[in-house]
Protein backbone atom coordinates (compact mmCIF):
# COMPACT_ATOMS: atom_id res chain seq x y z
CA UNK A 1 0.00 0.00 0.00
CA UNK A 2 1.34 3.20 -0.73
CA UNK A 3 1.50 5.79 2.17
CA UNK A 4 -0.24 9.09 1.64
CA UNK A 5 1.68 12.29 1.49
CA UNK A 6 -0.58 14.65 3.44
CA UNK A 7 0.20 17.79 1.18
CA UNK A 8 -0.99 15.52 -2.32
CA UNK A 9 -4.03 15.85 -3.28
CA UNK A 10 -5.33 11.92 -4.24
CA UNK A 11 -7.27 11.66 -7.52
CA UNK A 12 -10.21 9.38 -7.19
CA UNK A 13 -12.35 8.07 -10.28
CA UNK A 14 -15.35 6.78 -9.85
CA UNK A 15 -18.51 4.69 -11.60
CA UNK A 16 -21.50 3.36 -11.07
CA UNK A 17 -23.06 0.53 -13.70
CA UNK A 18 -26.56 -1.29 -12.70
CA UNK A 19 -27.84 -3.81 -14.52
CA UNK A 20 -30.49 -6.83 -14.10
CA UNK A 21 -27.58 -9.20 -12.44
CA UNK A 22 -26.80 -6.19 -9.67
CA UNK A 23 -25.04 -3.29 -9.61
CA UNK A 24 -20.80 -2.82 -9.72
CA UNK A 25 -18.64 0.09 -9.10
CA UNK A 26 -15.06 0.65 -10.19
CA UNK A 27 -13.10 2.98 -8.41
CA UNK A 28 -9.11 4.11 -9.52
CA UNK A 29 -7.41 6.29 -7.51
CA UNK A 30 -4.14 7.80 -8.04
CA UNK A 31 -1.44 9.61 -6.59
CA UNK A 32 1.37 10.15 -9.04
CA UNK A 33 1.62 8.97 -12.52
CA UNK A 34 3.26 5.73 -11.38
CA UNK A 35 0.76 4.75 -8.70
CA UNK A 36 -2.55 3.45 -9.42
CA UNK A 37 -4.98 1.49 -6.81
CA UNK A 38 -8.03 0.30 -8.71
CA UNK A 39 -10.72 -1.68 -7.15
CA UNK A 40 -14.08 -2.88 -7.81
CA UNK A 41 -17.37 -3.73 -5.56
CA UNK A 42 -19.87 -5.33 -6.85
CA UNK A 43 -23.67 -5.17 -4.83
CA UNK A 44 -25.95 -8.16 -5.64
CA UNK A 45 -29.42 -6.14 -5.49
CA UNK A 46 -30.88 -4.77 -8.01
CA UNK A 47 -30.44 -0.93 -8.00
CA UNK A 48 -31.50 2.17 -9.80
CA UNK A 49 -28.35 3.54 -12.44
CA UNK A 50 -28.75 6.46 -9.76
CA UNK A 51 -28.13 4.57 -7.01
CA UNK A 52 -25.43 2.56 -8.69
CA UNK A 53 -23.76 6.50 -9.37
CA UNK A 54 -24.44 7.57 -5.69
CA UNK A 55 -22.94 4.11 -4.49
CA UNK A 56 -19.70 4.47 -6.36
CA UNK A 57 -18.98 7.60 -4.71
CA UNK A 58 -19.05 6.15 -1.40
CA UNK A 59 -16.90 3.19 -2.68
CA UNK A 60 -14.72 6.11 -3.61
CA UNK A 61 -14.73 8.26 -0.57
CA UNK A 62 -14.35 4.93 1.75
CA UNK A 63 -11.44 3.72 -0.36
CA UNK A 64 -9.58 6.98 -0.08
CA UNK A 65 -10.20 6.68 3.74
CA UNK A 66 -8.85 3.21 3.81
CA UNK A 67 -5.43 4.47 2.07
CA UNK A 68 -5.50 7.60 5.18
CA UNK A 69 -5.46 10.43 2.59
CA UNK A 70 -6.35 13.79 3.79
CA UNK A 71 -6.85 15.47 0.17
CA UNK A 72 -8.80 14.08 -1.97
CA UNK A 73 -10.97 14.99 -5.39
CA UNK A 74 -13.17 12.78 -6.83
CA UNK A 75 -13.95 12.63 -11.03
CA UNK A 76 -17.36 11.51 -12.11
CA UNK A 77 -19.18 11.83 -15.42
CA UNK A 78 -22.61 11.92 -13.68
CA UNK A 79 -23.35 15.90 -14.34
CA UNK A 80 -26.80 15.30 -12.22
CA UNK A 81 -24.78 14.31 -9.47
CA UNK A 82 -22.04 16.00 -9.27
CA UNK A 83 -23.96 18.92 -9.51
CA UNK A 84 -26.33 17.61 -6.58
CA UNK A 85 -23.47 17.46 -4.44
CA UNK A 86 -22.22 20.63 -5.12
CA UNK A 87 -25.45 21.77 -4.51
CA UNK A 88 -26.33 23.27 -8.09
CA UNK A 89 -29.24 20.89 -8.59
CA UNK A 90 -32.08 19.46 -5.81
CA UNK A 91 -32.15 16.04 -4.96
CA UNK A 92 -36.03 15.77 -5.19
CA UNK A 93 -36.34 11.84 -4.33
CA UNK A 94 -36.16 10.99 -0.72
CA UNK A 95 -33.48 8.50 -1.68
CA UNK A 96 -31.36 10.40 -3.09
CA UNK A 97 -31.48 12.60 -0.87
CA UNK A 98 -30.87 10.49 1.65
CA UNK A 99 -27.19 9.14 -0.10
CA UNK A 100 -26.57 13.22 -0.99
CA UNK A 101 -26.84 14.02 3.00
CA UNK A 102 -24.77 10.87 3.66
CA UNK A 103 -21.70 11.30 1.64
CA UNK A 104 -21.50 15.13 2.63
CA UNK A 105 -21.29 13.63 6.10
CA UNK A 106 -18.61 10.72 5.21
CA UNK A 107 -16.58 13.32 3.17
CA UNK A 108 -16.15 15.62 6.50
CA UNK A 109 -13.17 13.13 7.45
CA UNK A 110 -10.82 14.86 4.56
CA UNK A 111 -9.15 18.13 5.22
CA UNK A 112 -9.79 19.02 1.76
CA UNK A 113 -11.98 17.62 -1.31
CA UNK A 114 -14.68 18.03 -4.01
CA UNK A 115 -15.94 16.62 -6.36
CA UNK A 116 -15.27 17.17 -10.73
CA UNK A 117 -18.08 16.04 -13.48
CA UNK A 118 -15.57 14.66 -16.64
CA UNK A 119 -16.38 13.76 -19.61
CA UNK A 120 -17.59 9.56 -19.72
CA UNK A 121 -14.51 9.11 -22.31
CA UNK A 122 -12.30 10.52 -19.46
CA UNK A 123 -13.91 8.06 -17.15
CA UNK A 124 -13.81 4.96 -19.34
CA UNK A 125 -11.26 2.77 -17.08
CA UNK A 126 -13.92 2.87 -13.94
CA UNK A 127 -16.45 2.45 -16.21
CA UNK A 128 -15.36 -0.70 -17.22
CA UNK A 129 -14.39 -2.27 -13.69
CA UNK A 130 -17.92 -1.15 -12.64
CA UNK A 131 -19.93 -2.94 -15.91
CA UNK A 132 -18.01 -5.87 -14.81
CA UNK A 133 -19.14 -6.48 -11.84
CA UNK A 134 -22.65 -5.38 -12.93
CA UNK A 135 -22.97 -8.00 -15.78
CA UNK A 136 -21.64 -10.92 -12.93
CA UNK A 137 -24.87 -13.55 -11.95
Amino acid sequence: MVQPDEEKVWRVFVDGASSLAGCGVGVVIISSPREKIKMTVRIDSLVTYNKAEYEAILVGIRAAREIRTSRVMLYFDSQLITQQIKGAYEAKDDRMLKYLQFIKTQAKIFVDWGIEQIPREENGEVDALAKVDASLS
